[in-house]
């Protein structure tokens, strides 16, 4: 059923998606939280989570975008608890446009709750006529009803989550509000329906005799042991249990984001002396401007927070008060003592999962996650982390003594700090390689890096086109809406982009589904990324950072995996595959930024054409590895953070969250006052709002895989289709219908090896060349 298929965004690249600044991406990942079924659960929280962000618009909603990428006229209504679904509501059929993408330009705020209950009313319905049918279970009586079950429930679902994560108001948050504890407590209603597990557990015992083809064997082992995961087997006394619990988690996620979102807003830095903004570029300047006359705040500038620790205007400012000022405003967003201080949500959550863990049959939450992964156990991923930890905080301290020494040589006459950096990073970056940040700039901008980068890399590899669509609904004018080709000219997908930076929209970068592909359901994919790219001025070009390049190449991987989705069943199709491995695709297509082929087709200056100087593209390669140190310390930093949390027992005490952070670092020797982690525990939302939850690990883990299969790429050739059509047919079409170590294995000829990721990061010396 579409209800139990793993969609939502991929990558809270919310940030890192990778290790990286801009990256955050599920990314947003409104993947989800978990504590039951991955899958099961990722529709509740999807849609229940996410975002609580303030409108722009007075009337309490951002105008909806017409079809031609303007503004129709908005008809906000809230709805009342309960309330009843209009006949004329768009979401009660399928959507009449191209591959079924939603009707924005019909939708209004008022739409989505009725369709959320009468979906969850539905479903529900659809569940229990399974459960009770009196004849014996079989394949077809159960699963494939399962499967095509929750129709309405997903469309609503996805439309909700895309816009309370990247264009939310206070009525869209009033609705996640609301119905939080009902998707909890729906959820429990079909993962702990004895009558649905009785018939589903007769067929998993009787799989090998049933002559069922490979993919349906999966979908029945995985729902089986999602299903045992969530409960299913628990006395009744202890199901009630972990209802209760699982309705508290998921109000106190839905709290902490909101919490997180305006925490974020408030946090941003107000300057009001321009001379505190020396070493900002023109543009930059401009754009602080723009955000304090959009908040009233005129005369004044303003600098948002980003959702990671470190802030991108950190490496330009050359007041050292000022970036102080902004480091601590973003270190301390979430710990004011005020209504947007999360620490007592995040270690009550902490509590929750222990316990749910606990009922489970698991030592910990992290024992509870990671079973299902590659991973496999939590010792698994701290042994793997543990193997470059040394090489990476030992490569930091080298940085910090470079850093201290242009620190010193300037006669600074203070120690490096964290808000110190990324300042001086860059100077040292410039004396070593001699290669400046504005130097790179203008030869990045973002149409062109979309169009000749990203989308001539897919068709490098994969054949595919891209034609723009302006005639496509959209939920923000900022939003593009490509079709997709295949390599023969069939259409095959909508990708849509959102791209930059709004008060109502949550941080970082992350992919999702609008529509899931499924052979059994007729439906082809509709993806979309997000990101938060600064917005320049009006008249003025967006210029990205080589971080913001590899941010959208990143983002792009998540998405080919829901373009190229080509299952049977929903719950197995694309991205709906374990933590530790959705990211792989994702940190694989960053590596074709850097390919020659593909930079010299995109790395062109704006105003005049020009391809980026060799000179300069030479520097830009031996900086490849510069400050990798910081950037796999950092990271490191927030999956230990994260795994420390949910190895908590269910009998530990609740946990003073400063404290806990302090002392968990010191234990992993990582200094926080030069090497701070990448997300504090009080602004995790990887972790506490969305699906990351002892999973932060599995950016580190795919960082693995893709380096190693990118080495299988170059040892073939490279670039080439041969490569793309290989890899595509057999990773990126497949989603979870095969086990996925067996996948990479079947793929590559071989289980993956760490040493081309300790190399590509910088953390390992390549051997020298044989003359």
């Amino acid at each position: 059923m579409d209800f139990f298929a793993a969609l939502g965004p991929a990558c809270l690249t919310f940030d890192p998606c990778q290790a990286r600044q801009s990256v955050v991406t599920w990314e947003f990942a409104q993947f989800t939280g978990e504590l039951l079924m991955p899958r099961l659960r990722i529709l509740v929280i999807a849609t229940s989570i996410t975002l609580a962000v303030y409108s722009q618009h007075s009337n309490g909603r951002a105008p909806l975008a017409s079809a031609s990428g303007g503004t129709a006229q908005a008809k906000a209504s809230t709805a009342a608890p309960g309330a009843e679904i209009s006949a004329v509501n768009p979401f009660l059929s399928p959507s009449t446009l191209p591959f079924e993408a939603p009707p924005f330009d019909k939708i209004r705020d008022g739409d989505y709750q009725p369709a959320l209950e009468e979906g969850m009313k539905q479903h529900l319905e659809e569940i229990n006529k399974i459960a009770d049918n009196p004849d014996a279970p079989t394949f077809e009586n159960t699963f494939i009803p399962m499967e095509k079950s929750g129709q309405l429930l997903s469309r609503v679902r996805r439309a909700f989550s895309a816009v309370t994560g990247a264009n939310t108001n206070d009525v869209l948050q009033n609705v996640q509000q609301i119905e939080a504890p009902k998707f909890a407590e729906h959820q429990d209603a079909i993962v702990l329906n004895g009558k649905l597990f009785k018939r589903i557990e007769t067929i998993y015992n009787q799989r090998d005799s049933l002559k069922l083809d490979p993919e349906s064997k999966r979908l029945v082992e995985v729902t089986y042991k999602d299903f045992v995961r969530g409960g299913a087997k628990l006395s009744d006394a202890d199901k009630a249990k972990l209802k209760d619990l699982n309705k508290e988690e998921s109000t106190l996620r839905n709290q902490f984001t909101k919490k997180l979102l305006a925490g974020t807003k408030a946090g941003a830095l107000v300057v009001d002396d321009k001379a505190k903004l020396d070493g900002l570029s023109d543009g930059d300047i401009a754009a602080a401007s723009q955000a304090a006359a959009s908040r009233k705040m005129e005369g004044k500038w303003v600098i948002p927070l980003q959702n990671t620790t470190q802030q991108p205007a950190l490496q330009n400012l050359n007041d050292r008060a000022t970036r102080e000022q902004l480091f601590k405003a973003s270190w301390n967003r979430a710990e004011k003592g005020d209504d947007n201080d999360t620490r007592e949500l995040i270690s009550r959550i902490a509590q929750i999962r222990a316990e749910q863990a606990k009922l489970l049959g698991f030592s910990s939450y992290a024992a509870w996650k990671l079973e299902d992964q590659m991973a496999k156990t939590p010792e698994t991923a701290i042994t793997f982390m543990d193997k470059l930890a040394p090489a990476a905080t030992a490569r930091a301290e080298r940085e910090a003594k470079d850093i201290q020494d242009v620190i010193d040589q300037q006669k600074g006459g203070f120690k490096v700090e964290a808000w110190d950096w990324n300042h001086y990073s860059e100077q040292v970056r410039k004396a070593r390689y001699d290669l400046d940040e504005s130097q790179i700039k203008p030869y990045f901008e973002l149409d062109n890096v979309l169009r000749n980068g990203v989308f001539y890399a897919a068709n490098q590899l994969y054949g595919i086109t891209f034609k723009e669509r302006k005639d496509i609904p959209v939920w923000q004018p900022d939003v593009r809406v490509f079709e997709v080709f295949d390599k023969d000219g069939t259409s095959m997908a909508l990708f849509y982009c959102d791209y930059f930076k709004r008060d109502n929209k949550q941080g970082g970068a992350w992919m999702s589904n609008l529509v899931a592909q499924s052979k059994l359901l007729g439906t082809k994919p509709v993806v979309f990324n997000v990101a938060n790219f600064s917005k320049p001025a009006p008249g003025q070009p967006a210029l990205l950072s080589f971080d913001d390049v590899i941010t959208m190449f990143h983002e792009f991987g998540h998405g080919l995996h829901g373009i190229f989705a080509n299952s049977e069943y929903p719950s197995l199709s694309g991205s709906a595959t374990a933590r530790d491995f959705v990211e792989f695709p994702s940190q694989f297509n960053e590596h074709w930024a850097t390919d020659p082929k593909v930079f010299a087709n995109y790395a062109k200056n704006y105003k005049t054409g020009a391809p980026m100087p060799q000179g300069l593209v030479d520097k830009l390669k031996k900086a490849k590895t510069f400050n990798k140190g910081y950037d796999m310390t950092e990271l490191l930093g927030a999956a230990l953070l994260d795994m420390s949390w949910h190895s908590l027992s269910a009998d530990a005490p609740k946990q003073d969250p400063d404290k806990f952070e302090m002392d968990a670092l010191a234990k992993a020797k990582i200094n926080p006052s030069y090497v701070p982690p990448r997300y504090r525990s009080s602004y995790f939302q990887h972790i506490w709002g969305n699906g990351y939850a002892a999973g932060y690990y599995a950016y580190l883990w795919t960082e693995m895989l893709a380096d190693d299969a990118f080495q299988g790429f170059v040892d073939k050739g490279g670039l080439t289709r041969e490569n793309g059509d290989r890899f595509r047919a057999m990773i990126l079409s497949q989603g979870n219908t095969q086990d996925l170590a067996t996948l990479y294995r079947n793929w590559r000829g071989k289980d993956p090896s760490i040493e081309p990721m300790l190399l590509n990061r910088g953390l390992k010396e390549a051997p020298p060349t044989k003359q």
